[in-house]
């Protein structure tokens, strides 16, 4: 049913992918590392995240004053040098994705932060091995998941980098409330678990942001082919509604064998091993700790692209390809700034 069209998201060896997401929850490290002033790079200003009065901010993120900014005020994270410095940022930031006194208006950048760091190191493999050893190891398991994910993307792409950027609108997605509601509908329903469905919804298209048509003619948050959605019991109602896709994704997953084994169901979704043990290193993050979910619904949608990494933020709109050169000359913000 499925295109092979690898989207927003994205370690260890291949050995460390089998039962990852069995392992028991490592106990709470006694003092977490807080990013301070002295913590952020000579070249860069802290960038404070929360403006609410009486809200003290979590954690500062690296920041320059001369990076371009995206047409809501937003700027492409910048990821430390250093591993010692790099690995206390993400503990801050890992820790203040979960942490309930976090305002909700700094969510989406230390999401995005988040989301960065991984994609960076993912194409790393020495500085990320030093950054893990540098982590408190509450977060070194959490870390080592979040590398094999996305390096298993990068595998199934075969470091593709294309001059073209797709035909795309990217949009706001659902209120993370929504559509934890709905995953958690579609598991009473079927019974394939939530976290498995949050990471599908992720990899399509990053929670539902990318509006757009895939190669095979998939189509809305959960990438369905109208074929496959007119089969009897798979698809009601719209193929472009969030509920109605991720109800009807739960269904095609138990249509694929996905109760008896859903690494089966997951094949059938997508023909291909890499996708499978990727969303099973995600759903596993989130089934260890449900928190999870916080960080990776606000991931932005990011293209591998012959020029880089590039940031595709809300308000992309094409709705013809366009290369990659007339973007960036338009959007410099797209750009990262990360090497």
């Amino acid at each position: 049913m499925r295109s092979r069209n690898v989207l927003a998201v994205s370690a260890i060896t291949a050995s460390l992918l089998t039962g990852l997401w069995l392992r028991p929850k490592q106990p709470q490290a006694a003092a977490e590392a807080v990013v301070s002033k002295q913590a952020v790079s000579q070249q860069a200003v802290s960038k404070p995240l929360v403006t609410e009065p009486g809200v003290k901010s979590p954690v500062l993120l690296p920041a320059q004053a001369s990076q371009p900014k995206t047409k809501d005020g937003r700027q492409y994270p910048l990821v430390p040098a250093e591993p010692a410095e790099l690995a206390t940022l993400l503990a801050a930031v890992e820790q203040a994705l979960r942490d309930p006194a976090t305002a909700a208006e700094a969510l989406p950048d230390l999401g995005h932060q988040q989301q960065v760091i991984y994609r960076v190191l993912s194409t790393d493999q020495p500085r990320s091995q030093q950054v893990i050893k540098a982590l408190p190891p509450r977060w070194r398991s959490v870390a080592e998941r979040h590398l094999a994910a996305r390096r298993e993307f990068v595998r199934m792409s075969r470091g593709r980098g294309p001059t073209m950027l797709p035909a795309w609108r990217i949009i706001q997605p659902e209120p993370a409330a929504n559509l934890l509601s709905y995953y958690r509908k579609a598991e009473a329903a079927t019974g394939i678990e939530w976290e498995v469905l949050a990471a599908v919804n992720l990899v399509e298209t990053g929670m539902g942001r990318i509006d757009g048509i895939s190669v095979a003619n998939a189509q809305g948050p959960m990438q369905f082919l109208p074929t496959t959605w007119a089969e009897p019991g798979i698809g009601d109602g719209n193929i472009r509604d969030p509920h109605d896709a991720i109800q009807a994704a739960a269904r095609y997953l138990v249509r694929r064998g996905g109760l008896q084994d859903i690494r089966r169901g997951l094949w059938g979704y997508n023909n291909s091993d890499y996708y499978g043990r990727a969303v099973l290193l995600y759903a596993s993050l989130m089934k260890e700790d449900p928190a999870a979910y916080t960080g990776l619904y606000h991931w932005e949608i990011h293209f591998n692209a012959a020029a880089g990494d590039l940031w595709l933020p809300v308000g992309y709109n094409q709705p013809q390809r366009i290369t990659v050169e007339q973007h960036l000359q338009a959007n410099p913000a797209s750009r990262s700034p990360n090497g």
